[in-house]
């Protein structure tokens, strides 16, 4: 029996209509630092990057660089589409990293500070690198669940792996946070350098980004947060 034609159309889709159907029917967001990997299907990942790969060897070809005598460029189009899928801005298609939780059975309540992590970005606005550095602060309660130590990396990682603007970046690292240990107080602190300044534009390139987010008891409690900031300050920050 033949196929009806709504599904043989389905069937010959580019598998980012398929994936970007799925996220419009649950009605999901899917901006640049925004995770999509629940929305993927097991083999659909390849055919995503071969798909950004034809793409992308397009945009070379309307570059006007001939990639079949250029020995340089001949392969660019399937390395950049493997760097953006599954490297730069894999935070949007893998799932979150395993992380074990541990109860806090001693019922820490002082001051925790991870950093600097060495994080990795790029502006959602020119795709241009973003690197920096990032800080933690935790102020956990008994009932709060503590994380190991590279747990906090890999989380940072996850998040950084994607377009997005320095501002955005810190606010969702410190969303995940909060959500995972329910601490009494988080604070972060980003510092970065933005390619998209120093690469292009004004080429400045001795400009910096500095942000931070306090949440909970950094924020009503000045001495707590004057304590941090200045523990990061004699870290080199």
């Amino acid at each position: 029996m033949s196929q009806p034609e709504s599904s043989s159309i389905t069937t010959a889709q580019p598998v980012s209509a398929r994936i970007r159907q799925r996220l419009e029917r649950a009605r999901v967001r899917f901006h640049a630092n925004d995770n999509i990997a629940a929305f993927i299907e097991p083999g659909e990942l390849p055919l995503l990057q071969a798909e950004v790969e034809d793409k992308l060897a397009q945009v070379l070809q309307s570059l006007v660089i001939d990639t079949d005598s250029d020995h340089n460029t001949r392969e660019t189009a399937r390395r950049v589409a493997k760097m953006y899928l599954n490297e730069v801005f894999s935070g949007r298609y893998r799932a979150a990293p395993d992380v074990t939780e541990f109860p806090n059975v001693e019922r820490l309540n002082e001051l925790m500070i991870v950093g600097p992590i060495t994080i990795r970005s790029a502006c959602s606005h020119h795709l241009c690198p973003i690197i920096g550095k990032v800080w933690i602060g935790i102020m956990p309660n008994e009932h709060s669940n503590l994380i190991g130590l590279s747990k906090y990396v890999r989380l940072a990682d996850w998040v950084m792996s994607r377009p997005q603007i320095q501002e955005e970046a810190v606010t969702r690292l410190a969303d995940l946070l909060q959500e995972r240990m329910q601490p009494d107080g988080l604070a972060i602190v980003m510092e970065a350098d933005h390619f998209c300044m120093q690469w292009r534009g004004v080429k400045d390139t001795d400009s910096q980004m500095i942000n931070s987010v306090m949440r909970g008891v950094f924020l009503t409690d000045a001495s707590l947060r004057r304590e941090f900031l200045a523990l990061l300050r004699r870290n080199g920050s």
